[in-house]
């Protein structure tokens, strides 16, 4: 594999260094990904210079790997800079969590079995929350992550892409306009959040000293050397504007430092409407589907059945698993290298179109904006927890509960 590999060092910023790229490349006419893993400043020259050295062929593709801008208006600049050089056919742009097997499979779990479909709308289904949790913190991210957050950070790419394909209408086909056509409905249809409704709608936390993977840790000030306001958690109320999902709120709920490392999809249905069963049965839960995307990719069905024995009726919750892991035999290829294998196939399906990025900034920013009008302090949590006690509020004042990972 190594000596399939050759590098070139130089200045991205330089017309120097692209002539020594072309040098190497030559005159192959082989397909072409320029892969952009560099701060989004730099699409822009970039994209300019592979002009202007005439590196970019018919069959070339640039990948740019996320943020794309900070809000609606420097996306909208650094997709101009990049379409001025490669058309959009040309562009991919980059979403790892879209390359995990499990997130696939929500659209083979809902489109091609008969079971699901029927059943996912506001009829059936009481809500959905999604969580994305780490146990990390800053890291070597200290620069990019002070400056972005976690709503720019998580949810206006990664966390709104898996709500998308939870709650799009199915595409003609899998085509990858048919697909992403699809998901910017459900993006166009998420009610906007204004100041106002921010405080009741959104939350907003900063871990501070506590404990993970069994030791002590800083708070992120301390990380950070320095005061700030910068949110390392975020728990939203969404909701979608359409016949499908009237009615059904979506919780997110993504962080650093929180209790456990998981990043899940949970589809709670409705509770059934009456009880045939007396008061020793014990209690009825609602049936949830938990689509698991890290660390053990899989699927469970919990349902309710008879707790065997000769105790009368009493009920029980179980789960019908499906580990990805003990179900197919052989290594499954890590997200990058499944998103990466369709950059050079040319297969947009799993990559977010321009239209698709803008939108999630629209809705991302009157958040963003009513924060920073208000004033709004980022909570404190203590690390190793699930976030600011104000973010259980969020979904119990409705009744509910986020869902336990374990």
């Amino acid at each position: 594999f190594l000596a399939r590999l050759s590098y070139v060092s130089a200045d991205a910023t330089s017309g120097a260094g692209f002539d020594k790229l072309k040098k190497a490349i030559g005159d192959s006419d082989r397909i072409r990904a320029f892969y952009l893993a560099v701060a989004p400043a730099l699409f822009g020259d970039i994209s300019h210079k592979l002009k202007e050295h005439n590196l970019i062929t018919p069959n070339s593709r640039i990948v740019l790997e996320k943020p794309i801008g900070r809000d609606l208006d420097s996306a909208r600049k650094l997709n101009d800079l990049v379409g001025d050089d490669f058309h959009e056919s040309q562009i991919f742009r980059i979403d790892h969590y879209l390359g995990k097997e499990t997130v696939q499979n929500l659209m083979a779990l809902r489109f091609a079995n008969a079971l699901y479909e029927p059943l996912w709308n506001s009829a059936h289904i009481d809500h959905v929350q999604i969580t994305v949790a780490e146990t990390v913190g800053l890291e070597d991210r200290v620069t990019y992550y002070d400056k972005a957050g976690a709503l720019r950070d998580m949810v206006q790419n990664h966390m709104l892409q898996l709500l998308c394909l939870v709650a799009m209408e199915a595409p003609s086909s899998m085509d990858a306009d048919a697909v992403r056509d699809e998901k910017l409905k459900v993006l166009r249809a998420l009610k906007r959040i204004n100041g106002n409704e921010a405080p009741k709608h959104t939350v907003r936390g900063q871990y501070r000293a506590g404990a993970s993977a069994g030791g002590p840790v800083k708070g992120y000030v301390e990380e950070l050397g320095k005061d700030s306001n910068t949110e390392t958690f975020v728990a939203i109320k969404a909701e979608i504007g359409n016949w499908r999902w009237s009615g059904v709120p979506f919780y997110l709920r993504t962080g650093k430092r929180l209790a456990t490392r998981v990043s899940e999809i949970i589809i709670e249905f409705k509770p059934i409407p009456h009880s045939i069963f007396g008061d020793s049965a014990g209690p009825i839960f609602a049936n949830q589907l938990v689509i698991r995307l890290q660390p053990d990719e899989g699927v469970k069905q919990f349902i309710m059945i008879k707790d065997p024995g000769p105790g009368g009726m009493r009920l029980r919750q179980i789960s019908l698993d499906m580990s990805f892991a003990q179900s197919f035999d052989g290594r499954a290829p890590d997200a990058y290298e499944r998103l990466i294998m369709d950059v050079i196939r040319g297969n947009q399906t799993l990559f977010m179109r321009r239209d698709e990025v803008e939108a999630a900034w629209k809705w991302i920013d009157p958040i963003q904006n009513a924060w920073e009008s208000a004033r709004q302090e980022a909570q404190g949590y203590t690390a190793g927890t699930w976030g600011p006690s104000a973010s259980i509020a969020l979904i119990e004042r409705d009744g509910r509960t986020w869902h336990e990972s374990n």
